[in-house]
């Protein structure tokens, strides 16, 4: 961030609060912060450094101004120091890796274990609560311990049928992609990880 504002006071306070908004992910850097109006080298500087210029109560020289259009540099005016603190936040957000949130959509117990050597093991199940999905995300529990993780429900059967859920109370055939390590007695966890912006 390059700061320019009409006093060095202004300056002092807006690259201390800048500085106490940073994090260990996203981490505020103040190129430059200096009195007057945004002029060519502080674009310039941007363009190198690809800074984003905040002006406090100045506004950009005419040329700085057409070479900051020209070259995709943001200028950001603002009277108000809360307001250009809630800019900056929301940009140091958007630079966030969202969130990774898991909710868990169904359970399965494995009652029989069937050899297909074409496909692999096929898991003869009875889904115990909630949802199974074929393509859903997929973790095999033993005994409390996780065995596989991160696998997909590769086929999902219902009877002798291809089909793409299986709801509670009803048993299905399933088959963990790269995962035949199926017990009699495990159970197959089924989830969905939603992107959630932080």
């Amino acid at each position: 961030i390059i700061i320019k504002a009409d006093m060095k006071g202004s300056v002092e306070a807006i690259e201390k609060k800048l500085i106490a908004r940073g994090n260990q992910e996203v981490k505020i850097k103040v190129l430059g912060g200096l009195v007057g109006s945004v002029n060519e080298s502080d674009v310039q500087l941007g363009i190198a450094s690809q800074a984003f210029i905040v002006a406090f109560n100045v506004v950009a020289e005419d040329r700085a101004r057409a070479l900051a259009n020209e070259r995709g540099i943001e200028i950001g005016y603002y009277q108000i120091i809360y307001e250009l603190i809630d800019d900056v936040k929301m940009a140091m957000e958007a630079r966030l890796a969202p969130e990774e949130r898991e909710s868990v959509l169904g359970h399965a117990t494995v009652r029989a274990v069937f050899r297909a050597s074409k496909v692999g093991n096929i898991a003869g199940c009875y889904v115990t609560d909630g949802i199974i999905r074929r393509n859903a995300r997929a973790r095999l529990l033993r005994k409390g311990k996780v065995i596989a993780d991160r696998t997909f429900v590769e086929s999902l059967k219902r009877m002798k049928d291809d089909v793409k859920e299986v709801r509670d109370g009803f048993e299905c055939g399933i088959r963990l992609r790269g995962c035949d390590d199926v017990q009699e007695e495990d159970t197959v966890e089924v989830y969905e990880v939603k992107e959630v912006k932080r």
